[in-house]
């Protein structure tokens, strides 16, 4: 299928949709340098518009995978994206929100842009949206308030959802930078963890939140030692097993971060943007773990949502200290010495 090159107007789409869906993403990615700024908020539309279609859930489990498939196919340019949004935007409820809405009708424009990218980078996208739509497809054919069976089960989520995502940066540095491709070896080995610490930040976040809409991704084995069966947690009703099992978790999450933060130091000093891209996100995870481990009775996501006053502290010392890595790991002790730590072997942390 021959694609048509973009225009200036989808480019300003991509740059106008992307604060409609994700006001993190839309204050991060203006931190990277102009050649991998617009490929990688390309990368997040994608990965948004897959998980629109997983979250939906005004669609049936078929629905779902059909059309996550059907994406990945339009990614790689085999269908054509006006097909898949006639497909998908008729479908669509008021659970996903207007901003979603209008990107999914404006597939054709994000996927002219992703077209215009270099092979290597293409090559880098579609493998993501591929992993990623029949990862996700698959775990939420079995979305229930009992759990996921462990922590492997656990992991494999957080891979489908934030590890391959952390693949696909890294992929991306590597293209931009001769001096960071040097390492990717090293980068490629701790970019899943470094998505796990993400998204475990979230899950343990949006526990209860999840749990209204009928998900739990909590695993079954670390709560079953502590004596508490997943299904049946109440929210406002947490137990001290819960919140012994939590903090395990905490320690699991703690040291993914702590991946993340040996990942963007291994990130030359003289590329601050790409480090202050890394460094928000792990910063405001950190910070959120933390408020999370103080609190480990809340039982709404709002308790422990970090305070703009605090993303702003973040964002600028951060910025301020991104070349220096003595500060950044003193900074990182500072604010976590108080987490749990894990007992945990250190191979489940690595890239395999």
């Amino acid at each position: 299928m021959i694609s048509q090159p973009p225009t200036l107007d989808d480019a300003q789409y991509q740059d106008d949709i992307l604060k409609g869906v994700s006001r993190t993403f839309a204050l991060t990615i203006p931190q990277l340098p102009e050649m991998l700024r617009h490929v990688i908020g390309n990368a997040y539309l994608l990965c948004r518009i897959t998980d629109t279609i997983e979250d939906d859930n005004a669609l049936t489990t078929k629905q779902t995978r059909y059309l996550s498939d059907m994406f990945s196919e339009v990614v790689c340019g085999h269908v054509a994206a006006e097909q898949f949004v006639d497909e998908l935007y008729p479908l669509l409820s008021d659970h996903t929100i207007p901003a979603e809405h209008d990107l999914i009708k404006h597939t054709p424009a994000v996927i002219r842009v992703t077209h215009s990218f270099n092979p290597v980078q293409r090559k880098a996208l579609e493998r993501c949206v591929r992993i990623m739509s029949r990862g996700m497809a698959d775990y939420q054919e079995t979305e229930t308030l009992d759990g996921l069976k462990d922590l492997p089960a656990m992991n494999l989520y957080c891979y489908y959802v934030a590890g391959v995502v952390g693949e696909m940066l890294t992929e991306l540095f590597c293209d931009y930078s001769p001096d960071i491709n040097r390492n990717k070896s090293e980068l490629m080995k701790l970019s899943v963890s470094f998505g796990q610490g993400l998204q475990m930040t979230n899950i343990l976040k949006d526990i209860w939140d999840d749990r209204k809409r009928g998900a739990c991704w909590l695993p079954q084995d670390i709560f079953l030692k502590k004596g508490i069966v997943l299904r049946e947690l109440q929210s406002g009703h947490s137990k001290p097993g819960f919140q012994e099992g939590l903090a395990e978790l905490i320690g699991v999450a703690k040291k993914h971060l702590c991946n993340a933060l040996i990942y963007t130091c291994l990130i030359p000093p003289q590329e601050k943007g790409i480090r202050r891209f890394c460094l928000w996100a792990l910063g405001m995870a950190i910070l959120t773990l933390r408020k999370i481990n103080g609190h480990r009775d809340f039982h709404d996501g709002q308790q422990v949502k970090i305070t703009r006053r605090t993303v702003k502290a973040t964002v600028l010392t951060t910025s301020i200290f991104a070349g220096n890595d003595w500060v950044l790991n003193q900074l990182f002790k500072l604010v976590s010495q108080q987490l749990p730590d894990t007992a945990i072997s250190d191979e489940l942390f690595y890239r395999r």
